[in-house]
């Protein structure tokens, strides 16, 4: 569905409207279809490292889901158990701050990068790239080239036509499976997913959210592409705020380019006036997102530097130097200097460090072991038959290691204080949690007020790195 706007022709001669009543109104578009998108296939520097790029990406993804590590899935994230396994750790609930620090890094890390180089991230690394270039390099090879594409679809049906059309939607259709399939495998033992699914003895979740990951696989590659990065992903319409003249990105020279102009090679462009630029359009025909370089930094580009390789492909037949269209910044194109590293970098820079610093030293200084300490409220205190002030906890108690332990409990923090029940050692199965009933008691000469500081002491009786303490308080009777 369409709506057009008239606009008035404006005489160039008066502040208003014009009142030729010859001419039409033009319109403008206001919710145009999307226009298919021919992009050619392209060379060079640019196009090997994102192959190499999206080959590793690629891997990973793919093959991490089959690894395992000491018998467990090298990544799992096992949600009924509320257990997620990273590379030969396990962490739980409680250890979510992590990962949100973790999203943090991420994020500064995109801010510091994007103030360096734009959206590298956009052109090499971000799925959305990685699987649409998979999609489009499958669609050449059962289409042809651009120009047999466009016959292609321009032609009428014909069983050649048919055919082709058939087999590149089934290895689209098998690429989203292998997507789908490996994604829930993360959550869902891959080995074990694929023997449920094909006995039929998988729950309904698992259909549900195979089903539903390869079909966003298949649209957002195979049919919306550009769509998404235009207008579904964010990142594409707040990246402006971190550019600034010294941000390099994929540029066009104008000073070198302009006029524009087709030549032969053996042509003197000087002599026709003309710039390095001969007008191939072959910077727009290679542009995954269908934009025309020479118009100036827009925010459909996601940096993938395919008209880079295209441009200079055509600089080397022409023998003119490379570098019509290049990374640069906006102060380089006007010939001032430009600075790699600002306040802005630093800042980010110096964010990113600090996130990392800390995440890293609470992953190395975490404690395979966690106590939590909860005291008995239904009543205050008692007293035993020597005289003594009693007070109950509840001790909870998570092995956060791969191996079962056994664990002795300590008290501390006022000098007569004991353990009554919970002296024996406490067994805990690996990844484990176990809640265990204490007594602590406490001669009240000891007592300087109702409540008074207690310190319970967790440790493994095989290891002395392994150990936890919890505060708490021990309530008693008003001194005298």
């Amino acid at each position: 569905m369409s709506s057009q706007i008239p606009v008035k022709e404006i005489d160039p001669n008066t502040d208003g409207p014009s009142d030729n009543n010859k001419k039409k109104p033009e319109t403008v578009e206001l919710y145009a279809s999307r226009k298919k998108i021919y992009v050619r296939a392209v060379t060079g520097l640019f196009q090997r490292i994102r192959f190499f790029s999206l080959m590793a990406l690629m891997g990973m993804y793919f093959l991490f889901v089959w690894v395992t590590f000491d018998g467990q899935p090298l990544i799992h994230f096992d949600l009924p158990a509320r257990e997620f396994h990273l590379f030969g750790g396990t962490f739980y609930p409680q250890d979510f701050f992590l990962l949100a620090a973790m999203l943090i890094i991420c994020a500064f890390g995109l801010f510091f990068i994007t103030t360096l180089f734009g959206r590298v991230w956009c052109g090499y690394t971000c799925p959305q790239t990685v699987w649409t270039f998979i999609f489009m390099w499958v669609e050449e090879r059962i289409e042809g080239s651009r120009n047999k594409r466009i016959k292609l679809d321009k032609a009428p049906n014909s069983p050649d036509k048919v055919i082709r059309k058939s087999a590149k939607h089934i290895a689209w259709l098998l690429i989203a499976l292998a997507t789908g399939l490996t994604f829930v495998g993360y959550f869902y033992p891959i080995r074990d997913l694929l023997a449920d699914l094909a006995t039929l003895d998988a729950n309904g979740w698992a259909y549900f959210w195979v089903g539903f990951f390869t079909l966003a696989t298949y649209m957002n590659a195979g049919w919306m592409r550009e769509q998404v990065c235009l207008y579904m992903c964010p990142y594409a319409r707040f990246q402006s705020v971190m550019f600034d003249r010294n941000t390099r990105v994929v540029s066009y020279d104008p000073n070198r380019g302009e006029p524009r102009g087709s030549r032969k090679k053996s042509a003197d462009r000087e002599e026709l006036g003309l710039g390095d630029c001969i007008d191939c359009g072959l910077c727009v025909q290679v542009c995954p997102t269908g934009i025309d370089i020479r118009d100036g930094l827009q925010y459909e580009c996601i940096g993938c530097a395919l008209c880079i390789d295209a441009c200079d492909s055509v600089m080397d037949k022409m023998e003119y130097p490379r570098g019509l269209i290049r990374y640069t910044t906006e102060n380089e194109l006007e010939g001032r200097t430009s600075k790699l590293l600002r306040p802005r970098t630093f800042g980010y820079g110096a964010l990113l460090m600090l996130m990392i610093g800390a995440v890293v030293v609470t992953i190395v200084t975490r404690v395979p072991v966690d106590l939590d300490v909860i005291r008995d409220r239904g009543s205050m205190f008692n007293y035993n038959g020597r005289g003594w002030v009693e007070n109950t906890y509840t001790l909870k108690i998570n092995n956060l290691s791969e191996v079962s332990r056994e664990y002795r409990i300590e008290v501390d923090g006022i000098e007569s204080a004991r353990l009554l029940r919970g002296n024996d050692p406490i067994s805990v199965d690996a990844s484990g949690h176990r809640s265990v009933p204490v007594v602590v008691e406490v001669d009240p000469e000891d007592l300087e007020d109702i409540n008074t500081g207690i310190t319970f002491r967790i440790e493994a009786l095989d290891t002395i790195d392994v150990s936890d303490e919890t505060d708490s308080q021990f309530i008693g009777p008003r001194p005298r």
